[in-house]
């Protein structure tokens, strides 16, 4: 979410005039976007604001914009009296602030002259910026903001507000726009990706709008993230298994294996619902690759507890587990109400072991690419080699003089690891996914 509202601001002061720079010592103005999911992307937010202090102290016509999650949807007067060299804090997904600021600072206008040119910028189509342009392969694009679902230990409601869903015609025009202008694949998103279109006026579906996605001409893949086991609904694995555009990959968190873990997160469904719908996944979508989450060290979480988890992860062999250790997020429930007791180093070791395993299983199960033919979408070059992903999200490195940017590629599984594999071009494809 962050990529994208960073994409979109940037495009923005390009329309009045400014230009990107990678030196933060040129810059006229620095956007720092950022994440307090866990404890420590927001600490790494703090570093990095603390060390553009000197900058502000050498030149100080430049304008520091601070914007994400740390600021949040009601503002952050903490934030504003410890870093007072912020010029403007910026809620999530909101650019009107420093657009604002910026346009009222650089001339000379009454307040409505102000307004009626940032109206005219905000209601601009979104244009690529200069750098991503020609290159930006895969892009992603916001369907619901916010989320209403407060499970016990999530920032994200109180910093993104409630759940919204965008209107239906205005993320087909967005996604027609960005194809006009080179990207091959769109990734669509929301903090529950699946309950899209439940809150609008004249309610619709992901399902429904993956359905008008796939018309596009251009537009090669289709993917969506991230999702619920609650809100995947039969016609929405459905669409992924018969639309050819939507890739067979799916992001379900399950968060933890033992019931009375998940009561307390207050995930809304237990142990024994989320098996039977990964298998109904699979029997629905052949060959389909499954992401899932994991937090250990959650409050009061005991050693048979964690092992539940290890089990269901050890049983489900998922393709990929994103891991977290627990860390209590400032205004959330379990902050408040439950003790953080379980020792860092006791967190620390259950990581390792859940990462063994899925690095065990990830192995295996990419393993069994080596001597296939796969389809790679070739993103961009990374260190004299260029880099894309399978349908199924498989992150594949693939040799070849040719300039290979946005084409989809049939590519030979030569070598593969848990995290990756490598290929060579192939000329034909006998069971891509």
């Amino acid at each position: 979410m962050n990529v994208s509202d960073s994409l979109r601001l940037a495009s923005s002061l390009e329309k009045l005039g400014y230009e990107p720079t990678s030196k933060a010592n040129e810059a006229d103005v620095i956007v720092l976007n950022t994440c307090v999911v866990r404890q420590s992307a927001e600490d790494k937010a703090i570093g990095r604001l603390s060390s553009l202090r000197p900058l502000k102290d050498k030149n100080p016509n430049l304008v520091i914009n601070l914007m994400g999650c740390l600021i949040g949807v009601r503002g952050n007067q903490r934030i504003q009296d410890k870093f007072p060299w912020v010029d403007v804090l910026s809620p999530p997904s909101d650019p009107e602030p420093l657009l604002h600021y910026l346009i009222e600072r650089n001339a000379k206008r009454t307040s409505l002259d102000t307004q009626t040119e940032l109206n005219a910028l905000l209601d601009e189509e979104l244009t690529l910026p200069k750098n991503e342009q020609g290159k930006l392969v895969s892009a992603y694009i916001p369907i619901v903001y916010g989320c209403s679902h407060a499970c016990t230990y999530c920032i994200i409601p109180s910093k993104r507000g409630i759940e919204r869903s965008r209107p239906y015609d205005e993320i087909l025009t967005e996604a027609q726009n960005m194809v006009s202008q080179g990207v091959k694949e769109i990734t669509l998103l929301g903090q529950i990706v699946d309950r899209y279109g439940l809150d609008l006026p004249q309610k619709t579906s992901l399902a429904a709008l993956l359905k008008d996605l796939q018309e596009i001409e251009g537009l090669k893949r289709i993917r969506f993230l991230t999702s619920h086991p609650n809100w995947m609904t039969d016609e929405l694995l459905d669409a992924v298994a018969q639309l050819p555009k939507v890739c067979e990959h799916i992001e379900v968190p399950i968060q933890a294996g033992d019931d009375a873990v998940l009561r307390a997160m207050r995930r809304g469904y237990t142990s024994q619902f989320y098996r039977e719908l990964i298998s109904r996944i699979r029997e629905r979508i052949p060959g389909v690759s499954i992401a899932t989450d994991i937090i250990v060290g959650f409050p009061g979480e005991t050693e048979e507890q964690f092992q539940r988890t290890y089990d269901l992860l050890a049983d489900l062999r998922m393709d990929v587990a994103h891991l977290a250790r627990y860390s209590p997020r400032t205004g959330t429930y379990s902050e408040r109400k439950m003790e953080d007791n379980v020792p860092d180093a006791e967190k620390m070791r259950r990581f390792r072991l859940l990462e063994s395993l899925q690095e065990e299983i990830a192995t295996q199960i990419n393993q069994k690419y080596i001597g296939c033919t796969v389809s790679v979408l070739i993103e961009e070059n990374a260190r004299s080699r260029w880099r894309g992903r399978t349908r199924t999200n498989k992150l594949v490195f693939v040799d070849s003089r040719e300039d290979l940017l946005g084409q989809e590629c049939n590519v030979k599984i030569e070598w593969a690891g848990p995290w990756s594999m490598v290929g060579v071009q192939a000329p034909v494809s006998n069971d891509a996914n």
